[in-house]
Formats: C-alpha cells, structure tokens, sequence
C-alpha cells in the first residue's frame, strides 16, 4: 500500500490512460480525485471501482482550461478528501489538420486544455501540497510529440514541448519544498481517443509494424506512472522517462534488412 493515507488527484480520469492512474493509485491505498469534463458515466464507473477498493473517491467534473474550475477543483479535493499529495495531468485535446488549413479555434482548444490545463493543475496542487508543507509527488503526462515534428499535430506537438520544459522547470522551483516533478512519455496506447484518429483496422495495421508488434495499453503507462509517484522514486525529480515498446527506436533499420 504504497500511497496509504494519500491523496490523488487525476486529470482526464474518466477514459484511457487517466482513468487506469486513477485506479492504480487507489488499489496503493490512495483516495482519489477524478477529474473529467464530460464522460460523466465513464467517471461514476471509475469512481464506483474505486470505492469498491475500500477508498475515497470523489466527481470533479471541470474544463481544466478554465483557470478558476482548476482551482476550484484542487480546493475541494482538500476539503472533502483533506488533502493533496500526488497530482498527475494527464488531460488533453488535439485536433489534426495542416497547420495552413487549421480551423483556428481547434488549434487554440489544443493548445488551452493541453498546456494551460497542464499549468493550471501543476500551479494549483504544487500551492496546495507548499501549504502542508511535507512534500509531494506530480507527473506530467506529455507524449513524444514533444521532441517529433508530427505532421497535422502542430498545436498538440508545440503544447507538449512546452509542458515538458514547464514540467523541469517546476521541478528545480519546488525541490527545496520536497515535491517532485517527473514526465511521461507514453508510445502509441490503446485507448478510447485513439479511435478520433485511426479505424480499427488502422490501428491493428499500425500495432502490427511497431517493434513489439502490438499498441501499449493504459494499464502499462498507469504502472510507470504510479512507479514514478511513489517513494521508490524518491531521488527523481525532472526526469522523462519514456514507455513505448521501443517506437523512439530505429525500428524501422530491422525491416530495411528484411528481419522481422
């Protein structure tokens, strides 16, 4: 029971990568609060397994693009489950289009969930956890649009980019308050907001050429994650640490030489 008598707060909890963290920290001992926008019964189902685990669960339904909702979103954590002790963001948005023919306002929804959000809820429990005053641990979900020029990903890749340069940046501002700061950068994972982008059978196609031949799943990232948050990583701070089967890998030299 690793995160016994802690406090989790998840953004994005309802579906995929969110919602399995969610449940990890909770089967660690932790109380947890979901963050969702607007999978309400996805959430209540995430809740429900969770209280099943014997903890606290708590609805935090809330557009972390909206400064004030996040806020208010960390203060009632605090109040109904006392306090907050890890926090990951893990929400965001994209939309894929060439950036000269981009619709404006998608571009910009991009870029508010996935780097406002993602500073909005750093900024907010990083204050909380300074006021308890005995440390805490954050993980910043990024993704390796960070560091790869995807094309029709232009606001989604600049958003990431940004949120891991935040991300080291909070983590030397917030060492001497004993709160870590690590990122995540998961591969390409099998999860509900993959199918915006791919049918089915482009996903199996594409699963089929990775290196392990086969798309991660949320409950992989959610054990790096929840590794990453727990004392066992307790001299981590600033960190990236990158679960993708091997994508970042030149995965492709084997094919050119004809191995599988």
């Amino acid at each position: 029971m690793k995160f016994a008598g802690r406090v989790g707060l998840v953004t994005g909890a309802s579906r995929g990568i969110g919602r399995a963290t969610a449940i990890a920290l909770a089967r660690g001992g932790a109380d947890v609060g979901i963050n969702f926008r607007s999978h309400v019964d996805e959430a209540e189902e995430v809740a429900e397994e969770i209280r099943q685990l014997g903890r606290r669960a708590i609805l935090l339904q809330a557009d972390v693009s909206d400064q004030e909702a996040v806020e208010a979103m960390v203060a009632r954590t605090t109040d109904e489950l006392g306090r907050v002790d890890l926090f990951v963001s893990n929400a965001a948005y994209s939309d894929r289009e060439l950036m000269v023919d981009c619709d404006m306002d998608g571009f910009r929804t991009t870029i508010n969930v996935t780097m406002w959000g993602a500073f909005y809820g750093l900024r907010c429990s990083a204050q909380q956890m300074i006021r308890q005053g005995d440390g805490g641990s954050i993980v910043i979900v990024s993704s390796p649009h960070a560091v790869l020029a995807i094309p029709t990903s232009m606001a989604y890749n600049m958003s990431k980019a940004a949120i891991d340069h935040m991300a080291r940046t909070a983590a030397i501002e917030l060492a001497s308050h004993r709160i870590r700061v690590n990122i995540v950068h998961p591969g390409w994972i099998d999860t509900p907001g993959e199918r915006k982008f791919f049918s089915e059978g482009e996903l199996a196609d594409g699963a089929a050429q990775l290196p392990f031949g086969r798309l991660g799943t949320a409950e992989e990232i959610a054990g790096g994650i929840t590794f990453i948050l727990s004392d066992d990583c307790d001299y981590m701070t600033g960190g990236t640490t990158t679960i993708d089967g091997g994508v970042g890998l030149p995965w492709w030299s084997n094919r050119a030489e004809g191995k599988p």
